[in-house]
């Protein structure tokens, strides 16, 4: 059963962070924002201006009372310390930003909006350093660890992207509808009617493997390799569309959240250890450099579905409400998922140890 945070939002929370030293803030519509204790006790509230939603809430990785919200086209620097008026107010989007990521040394803010653009702030001078573009809104950007000038994005024109801070190109893009298992290609009509919309991201703490959630219920795990990336993994585990997906601390455990109200826990270790030793063995591995959309690679793509690698959830926790963020903490010495939803209240949930 859930514990259930409440008396922050009055209504929808639509995003969560949890900083280092265990501290949630939540991020709902109508610019409200809300801190809470490892308990659920309330540790701070803030009225954001103009009313806009807040749409994402990130902690810096180097300074757990830095914490950056967007709201509308905005972004504000807060200080958790004293939640009064922003220290530092960023505008350089253009549209509603969907997502923030900042990369681990703190130098660099990146901003997804639903222009399509992914601004990036170098957060020293305070200046736009990049601008990098889908055709489509962009749902989820993320910075890799290990990696503080690489960053992955996806979007609602299905693409999935690398980039490097050196470049405005990205090094690799490959289209999620081009990306099916041979099951499913040519294109079945299911897929026609519910295109492979990338909704959100998530890198492992390795900094090669990240994966992606999409519209079609799928979740696709990649590996990067260089400058570009390779799929590894599908399966599917939700009805409807996958809002959420989050690599804990924990070598390949990945929890997702769907549209279908259910949150699963996948402990992918073995699938992605066994195709990290098959792939190294494949004399095939060096022609993997031309564009994913043009490349059919059957022994990936026989191990990719979750039928033939038999890919199932660890733990299915029955949320009942479409999932609007997830996030995961260490709470009173045991791990907890915590769960943002249509409701005004944050959902906490026991995970297994591993």
């Amino acid at each position: 059963m859930a514990v259930k945070w409440t008396g922050g939002h009055s209504s929808s929370v639509l995003c969560l962070n949890v900083n280092t030293e265990g501290l949630v803030a939540s991020g709902g519509e109508r610019g409200e924002l809300t801190l809470w204790d490892g308990g659920g006790t309330l540790a701070g509230q803030l009225q954001l201006p103009k009313t806009d939603d807040v749409t994402s809430v990130v902690f810096s990785p180097c300074h757990p009372t830095r914490l950056y919200t967007s709201h509308g086209e905005t972004i504000s620097l807060l200080d958790v310390r004293s939640l009064k008026e922003p220290v530092e107010r960023f505008q350089m989007n253009e549209e509603e930003i969907n997502c923030l990521s900042v990369n681990e040394t703190d130098k660099f803010l990146a901003a997804a909006d639903d222009s399509g653009a992914i601004k990036v702030m170098d957060l020293e001078n305070k200046k736009v350093s990049r601008s990098l573009r889908h055709s489509n809104i962009c749902s989820a950007v993320a910075f890799r660890p290990q990696r503080p000038q690489s960053l992955v994005s996806c979007g609602l024109d299905m693409q999935v992207m690398l980039w490097n801070l050196q470049k405005a190109r990205p090094l690799w893009t490959t289209n999620l509808q081009d990306c099916g298992t041979e099951e499913d290609s040519p294109q079945s009509a299911g897929q026609f009617f519910n295109p492979p919309l990338a909704h959100s991201l998530s890198v492992a703490s390795c900094g090669n493997i990240f994966g992606c959630g999409a519209q079609d219920g799928k979740v696709r795990i990649f590996r990067v390799t260089g400058v570009k990336f390779e799929r590894e993994l599908e399966f599917q585990g939700h009805n409807l569309g996958v809002s959420q997906v989050l690599f804990m601390p924990e070598a390949y455990w990945l929890l997702t959240g769907g549209n279908d109200g259910k949150v699963l826990l996948w402990d992918l270790s073995s699938d992605v250890g066994k195709l990290q030793k098959s792939l190294a063995k494949s004399p095939h591995r060096r022609k993997a450099q031309a564009p994913a959309s043009n490349r059919k690679d059957g022994k990936l793509t026989k191990v990719a579905s979750n039928e033939h690698a038999g890919v199932l959830p660890k733990l299915t926790i029955e949320h009942g409400e479409k999932v609007n963020w997830l996030s995961c903490a260490e709470l009173k010495g045991s791990k907890r998922v915590l769960v943002a939803d249509q409701s005004s209240s944050v959902s906490v949930y026991p995970l297994p140890e591993p």
